[in-house]
């Protein structure tokens, strides 16, 4: 049955994905961003769950091409995901012209010794698929996470399929974005990916117009909701 990563980004979701069946979490802040790097007492609450956690190092929103400062940034975060006893880390950088950042990744990695290693959706804005592959294997990734450079993974399936193919079991592909226990069997009956990704998410709690007019977020947050989780572990056990 392929693994299932749930991606969270408060400690409600955290609990819910444990209680939902979770194989790993990706731990993050600021879900609605993609995905930042946790807070640190989101990461001392994941130091205790009993499934494998791999905590986002991305420092801000927006795109993925990041200064000096930034990267320091970023070599800091790895330390302090370490020192909290995490199992990996979620790493992505690129160029201007949305290649892989191949140098400040390969510092990020080295940082990262003993960790486990996620190349996030940086990989989403790559000319190149096939030679993002290889950086990535080069590199000693062990997953892409990927929607086939699409904004959701069912619109994605061609790209997915040609990442799967250039990975050629060297690395895994892992899908993600816009999957749910709804239309994950499509996608996996296209390929034979081993790993996928989702929130299983439900929207929680309701909009509050005061805080969005003080500019504290315009809409209803989601959350990890612990049913979801179970449907998609029912969805992809029932993949033949």
């Amino acid at each position: 049955m392929p693994l299932l990563e749930v991606c969270v980004g408060d400690p409600e979701s955290l609990q819910a994905a444990v209680a939902g069946g979770a194989d790993r979490i990706e731990l993050c802040s600021a879900l609605e961003l993609g995905g930042l790097t946790p807070t640190p007492g989101l990461l001392a609450l994941a130091a205790h769950v009993p499934v494998p956690v791999y905590a986002m190092v991305r420092p801000r929103g927006g795109d993925f091409v990041f200064r000096c400062g930034e990267r320091n940034a970023m070599l800091a975060d790895i330390a302090a995901i370490r020192a909290a006893g995490l199992a990996g880390v979620v790493l992505g950088a690129s160029r201007p012209d949305g290649t892989l950042d191949r140098e400040t990744l390969a510092d990020l990695v080295a940082a990262s010794t003993g960790l486990g290693l996620t190349l996030h959706r940086a990989f989403d804005l790559v000319p190149d698929i096939e030679a993002a592959v290889e950086t990535a294997v080069a590199l000693g990734f062990e997953r892409i996470l990927t929607s086939g450079r699409a904004a959701k993974a069912p619109d994605g399936v061609a790209d997915l399929e040609r990442a799967h193919r250039a990975a050629a079991g060297r690395i895994a592909i892992m899908a993600g974005a816009g999957l749910s226990a709804d239309n994950v069997a499509a996608l996996l009956r296209a390929m034979p990916l081993g790993e996928v990704h989702a929130s299983c998410s439900r929207v929680a709690g309701t909009h509050d117009p005061r805080a969005a007019a003080l500019g504290f977020g315009d809409t209803a947050p989601r959350r990890t909701h612990a049913d979801e989780v179970r449907r998609m572990k029912a969805a992809l056990a029932a993949i033949r």
